[in-house]
């Protein structure tokens, strides 16, 4: 190829010979045929370099480059490629990932409506390969059409840190000598932020120009390094790629209210991934984890902190006050409105989380729970806490007895026994087991359920699925709230056999850790549920793609 293309892309991979032709190929079909391709390769040590030149033999357009060592990250196979690049425009490509066949041609279009724009971004569809299901990475971010002068303007893009979903004019990083950083993880935060702050202008597209394929189940030998938040080295480093950032915007004499976005960003996203996995992790990982974060914490703004929401400021007081057991207690309602075992409640009325009043202003400020009305709202929107605190096998193959406790911190169900109900819907039609919860002490209650899935209806053509049961309290005047049911976190699994499916009841092993029924049709049931599973979403990629991810039960 010799004359100049309009778009280099680069491909990086390291081991990676099984999946780097499917991402190649999705480059080869791009409806922009101008390009020029460069796989960029790690020093592999599998097949990969066989595979890389069997590629640029089928195709002038490829070039092969292999690193003369591993550099261990992402950034120096790019920074290679860079050195290379023959085109104005330049893109980059994970070798497990895909572009959509219109990726170039829709963000190249944007450069050249706005030759003067720095950059063109557009939207990421993130595929999961355990399921199959595809969702938008930040829809909300990319949802209008428009050029953005400047980053000031709209700190919010900060939560959209992908390198990989823009299109760079090579003018704007030889200007800025901007370049991927090497030696450290999470080079995709420092890169994307310093673009974004250096950028005049770029233009943001509502089209899907990146194809994310995520493995949230991987084993850990072979899990991404967003996905090895199990290692206190992971939180390490990505703190200290935060600290870089904050150098720069320091550097750069950037407004305080940018700081702000970028310190609420870290709180939002970062954070709140690792809280989200406090209740799995062991003391001394907690310990650990609080000893990395909580220096870091002190620093960021405390505007930032305020804007997150109550949940998550009260998950990320208990850890910088090192209430580690509670944090993980609080961890596991994030998102889905579970009260706290307690509250407390000091001289002057104020209600805070947790059994005991905490002794610092700002801890009073964000664990004060007294707008929150928990003895006040209307029973529909009550908060409650439902946990499994016992789970045995029940008297068939297929049941198991369910010891429930649930948790009335704001004191809203009358004293005496109470109406429960465990709601399970596997298809369309609900399983609804009504039992009774006995008072234990004010604001805690008990019961026990049987939950037989022998006996529970399923769809005639199958389910192929996974349901979480709900538990709903009832009042005697027809008033019912619906809350999670969460189980121990720990219990071992079992599988047995019902109708024309294989059951499993298993802890869900991630988020809040709730009760999870999974249903696998078997024989004829198996080749009807299929196709209905596949217009669903689960697709035949999706089921073989199960052998080669580790569910956490």
């Amino acid at each position: 190829m010799t004359s100049t293309p309009d778009v280099t892309i680069t491909v990086i991979v390291f081991d990676d010979a099984e999946r780097l032709p499917r991402a190649v190929a999705s480059l080869r079909a791009q409806t922009h045929r101008n390009i020029e391709i460069i796989i960029s390769d790690d020093h592999s040590t599998d097949a990969t370099p066989r595979v890389a030149r069997e590629l640029a033999a089928a195709d002038e357009r490829i070039t092969y480059l292999r690193l003369p060592e591993n550099s261990g990250g992402c950034s120096a196979p790019r920074n290679r490629a860079l050195d290379i690049a023959r085109a104005p425009y330049l893109m980059f490509l994970d070798s497990d990932d895909e572009l959509p066949p219109h990726a170039v041609a829709s963000l190249l279009a944007a450069h050249r409506e706005r030759p003067d724009i720095d950059f063109a971004m557009g939207a990421v569809e993130r595929v999961r390969v355990d399921t199959g299901r595809t969702s938008l990475w930040m829809p909300h971010l990319v949802a209008e059409r428009r050029t953005v002068d400047g980053i000031e303007s709209e700190p919010g893009l900060f939560f959209e840190h992908l390198s990989t979903s823009k299109m760079y004019a090579r003018a704007f990083l030889d200007r800025h000598g901007l370049r991927f950083p090497e030696g450290i993880h999470y080079e995709d935060q420092l890169f994307s932020a310093q673009a974004y702050c250096l950028a005049k202008a770029f233009t943001v597209i509502p089209e899907p120009v990146y194809r994310w394929y995520i493995a949230p189940y991987a084993e850990e030998t072979a899990a991404s390094i967003s996905n090895q938040r199990h290692k206190l080295s992971n939180v390490r480093d990505r703190v200290h790629v935060q600290e870089l950032i904050d150098d720069f915007l320091a550097r750069g004499g950037y407004s305080p209210a940018l700081r702000e976005a970028k310190d609420y960003k870290f709180l939002k996203h970062d954070f709140r991934m690792y809280a989200g996995d406090l209740p799995y992790r062991d003391d001394a990982w907690l310990s650990g984890f609080a000893e990395i974060v909580n220096p870091y914490l002190e620093r960021l703004s405390p505007d930032a902190c305020t804007r997150l929401p109550r949940a998550e400021r009260v998950v990320l007081r208990l850890v910088r006050d090192g209430r580690l057991d509670d944090a993980r207690l609080a961890a596991r309602g994030l998102g889905h409105g579970v009260a706290p075992r307690a509250t407390v409640t000091d001289a002057d009325g104020v209600v805070y989380w947790g059994s005991e009043i905490p002794s610092t202003e700002a801890a009073r400020r964000e664990l004060c729970l007294t707008d929150l009305a928990l003895d006040a709202r209307a029973f529909p929107r009550a908060q409650f806490r439902h946990e499994i605190v016992r789970l045995d096998r029940g008297p068939g193959p297929a049941s198991v007895r369910l010891r429930v406790r649930t948790y009335d911190p704001g004191l809203r169900l009358p004293v005496g026994p109470q109406v429960a109900a465990l709601l399970l819907s596997p298809g369309h039609k609900r399983t609804t087991l009504r039992f009774r919860l006995d008072p234990v002490r004010p604001g805690v209650f008990e019961g026990e359920v049987l939950l037989d899935l022998a006996a529970t209806p399923l769809p005639l053509q199958g389910f192929d699925g996974v349901r979480h049961p709900l538990l709903q309290l009832r009042t005697p005047e027809g008033l019912h709230n619906t809350g999670l049911l969460l189980a121990p976190l720990d219990f071992p699994a079992f599988t047995a056999s019902v109708p024309h499916h294989r059951v499993t009841v298993e802890p869900e092993g991630r988020g809040a850790g709730r009760l999870q029924v999974r249903w696998e049709p078997t024989g004829l049931t198996a080749r009807v549920a299929g196709p209905v599973a596949h217009r669903l979403g689960r697709t035949p990629l999706a089921r073989g793609a199960r052998k080669a991810v580790r569910l956490i039960w």
